[in-house]
Parts: structure tokens; C-alpha cells; sequence
């Protein structure tokens, strides 16, 4: 596909500089980018890869502006990266339009189900008892939709995804291969060692504007439901346990674990590997680092992180060694601080 910049330029806004008839037929990290594709430039401290990129354009701050122009044609807007990201929409929808809806002849479609005649159902599909998919809806091959469940206006969901009974998504939702919304919880009681299922009888709730990725499982609640508020990122291979509730626009990076009954606030970032142990708090605004361990409730916005950094094994090791001790030394250090001020207070003043 080759589009001309002044065309995208017309589509997304931003200042033009340069031939507007430059053609662009790919998008392309500044680094690697050659003669036809277009790169974006988002901080000061890549201006050096400006003169060096082969890109044939840039979208750059306008900052940025007078260097990109010296060497070709720009795109200055206040937020290169924004802008990309919004470019990225279009240049998809525009390189591969999509197709009219249909219901494929191999789908299973309960009679009692409403599917939307705008909606697209793929090939070996089940859409189960007095399930609802709304108008623009696409349910890829191999997806199940359970009973009572709910798919809302404009909601994608790619192969294999699996939407249990009774669980709701809202509109424009994207769900990559493989996830589970509405498996069971983890929950059993012990009855003189073994186990007894307590069965899991709430569902899950999905806002507006949710991504999940591949492979991610949120779990449903135990009584009440498990609550994903509008705009909330889940990357692949999370797991999110029965009744965690999880704030407006909050980010979580892949294997991320969030264990049952824990609240997530909004605006939330939580790195890869991380994991938040049940029945805790985060507040609005908290952002956890890579695999850290959150152990206590975070009740104040900020940065925090909780891990012990590598290290050569052997160093590694007699570290953790100290760090074994740490309690005892600090038994140690009280008494030998309650020991001298016991002895000030008991040596006399000088006449």
C-alpha cells in the first residue's frame, strides 16, 4: 500500500513540512526505516538519528521541527507518539478494510440467542442460550459465547476465546486469542485434607475500551462479580482471580498475577511479572515494577518497587545469607540501643 503524506496528514491533522505528494508505503522504527517509510521521533535525545535515518518522513515535535525539516518532509504535532499510535489505526483499517458481516453455515447459533444481523460469527463459533452479541460484534472461529453472556456494540474477539455464562463485555473490546473470561475461581474449603469446591457463582463485568491479550484468564467471582472497568490493558498470559476489581485505564504487562479479592485502582500500571496478592488495595495511580511482589496495600499514588536484584550466583547467595540475619541484628542493635540509654540516664551529672 503506498499513501501520500499530505493524505494522512488530512486524515490525522498535524503541521505539514515538505512535499505533500512524498509517498509512504510503510510505517518503520527510525532506526531501520529506508526510502518510502515513515518514523517518529519523540524525544530530544534521538535528534542525532534524525540526520541518519533513511526514513523518507518523520513526525516529530515542534521542537524537533527545524532539524526534520532541514532534511525532508515532517509532520510536527505536539505528541509524536500519540500520533503514531492513532496513525497505526488508520493505516490498518485503510490496508485491510473490514469484511461485511455474516453468520459462517458452520457456526452453532442457539435459537433463543440474539445475534445482531451486523454482527459476524466465524466458522465453528457456539453462541449459546439467550446470549447477546450487538451490532458490529465479530466472534472469531472457535469462540464460545455462553449462556446469558453478553458481547457489546463494536467488540472484537479474535479465535478461541471463550466468554462464560453469564459474563458481560461492553463496546469495543478486543480480546486476543486464547482468553477465558468467566472460568472458576480458585476457591475450596479443607475438609480433613482434602478439598471441597466452593462453587464459583458470581460472573465477570468488562467495561468499554478493554483490551485483552492472548491467553489471559479473569476468573469469576465467587458471589459477586469480577469487575474490569472501561479502558483497562491486560497484556498476554495474566491471570486475574475471583472478585479482584480492577479501576478505569489501568495497564498490566504479561504474566502479571493478581490473586482473588484485590482492588486495583484507576490509572494503575503494574510491569511484567509482577504480582499482587489477594484481598489488597492499590490506589488510584500506583505503579508497580517489574516483578515485584506487592504484599501490602499501597494507599498513596507513586512508583514502588519490591524485588531482590540479580546478581552473580555466588554473590547472590551470601546476600540472601545476610539477609536471612537482618531480623536477629536488628534485635541485637534495639537492646544494645535500650543498653546505652539506660546508662545515660543513670550516670551522674558533673558537679
Amino acid at each position: 500500500m503506498s499513501k501520500s503524506l499530505g493524505s494522512l496528514v488530512e486524515a490525522l491533522g498535524g503541521d505539514l513540512l515538505g512535499d505533500p505528494a512524498t509517498p509512504i508505503v510503510r510505517l518503520a522504527p527510525l532506526s531501520t526505516a529506508q526510502t518510502g517509510a515513515l518514523a517518529f521521533v519523540a524525544q530530544a535525545r534521538y535528534i542525532h538519528q534524525i540526520q541518519t535515518t533513511g526514513a523518507s518522513a518523520l513526525i516529530v515535535t515542534p521542537e524537533l521541527a527545524t532539524a526534520a525539516a532541514a532534511r525532508g518532509a515532517c509532520i510536527v504535532t505536539p505528541d509524536p507518539y500519540l500520533y503514531f499510535a492513532r496513525l497505526t489505526q488508520w493505516w490498518r483499517a485503510e490496508l485491510a478494510p473490514v469484511a461485511a458481516p455474516a453468520v459462517h453455515p458452520s457456526a452453532s447459533i442457539h435459537p433463543t440467542a440474539l445475534v445482531d444481523p451486523l454482527a459476524d460469527v466465524g466458522a465453528f463459533a457456539v453462541v449459546d442460550a439467550e446470549a447477546r452479541i450487538a451490532k458490529g460484534a465479530r466472534i472469531g472461529a472457535h469462540c464460545v459465547i455462553g449462556a446469558r453472556a453478553e458481547v457489546g456494540e463494536g467488540s472484537v474477539l479474535y479465535s478461541r476465546v471463550t466468554i462464560g455464562d453469564d459474563c458481560r463485555l461492553g463496546a469495543r473490546c478486543i480480546l486476543h486469542a486464547g482468553v477465558v473470561v468467566g472460568a472458576d475461581g480458585f476457591g475450596f474449603a479443607a475438609d480433613a485434607g482434602r478439598w471441597v469446591k466452593i462453587e464459583q457463582l458470581g460472573a465477570v463485568r468488562i467495561g468499554n475500551d478493554v483490551e485483552i491479550g492472548a491467553n489471559t484468564c479473569i476468573d469469576r467471582g465467587a458471589l459477586d462479580d469480577t469487575v474490569i472497568e472501561d479502558g483497562v490493558k491486560l497484556d498476554n498470559l495474566i491471570q486475574i482471580g475471583h472478585n479482584v476489581h480492577i479501576g478505569a485505564h489501568t495497564a498490566m504487562a504479561g504474566c502479571v498475577g493478581v490473586a482473588g479479592s484485590a482492588i486495583i485502582g484507576a490509572h494503575c500500571t503494574v510491569g511484567g511479572g509482577a504480582v499482587v496478592l489477594g484481598h489488597l488495595t492499590l490506589a488510584d495511580g500506583v505503579h508497580i515494577s517489574a516483578a515485584s511482589v506487592v504484599t501490602r496495600s499501597i494507599r498513596q499514588p507513586g512508583q514502588y518497587t519490591g524485588m531482590f536484584p540479580i546478581d552473580d550466583n555466588a554473590v547472590w547467595e551470601k546476600n540472601a545469607a545476610s539477609l536471612k540475619q537482618l531480623h536477629r541484628l536488628r534485635d541485637r542493635l534495639r537492646a544494645i540501643e535500650q543498653s546505652m540509654t539506660l546508662a545515660t540516664r543513670e550516670t551522674p551529672e558533673s558537679p
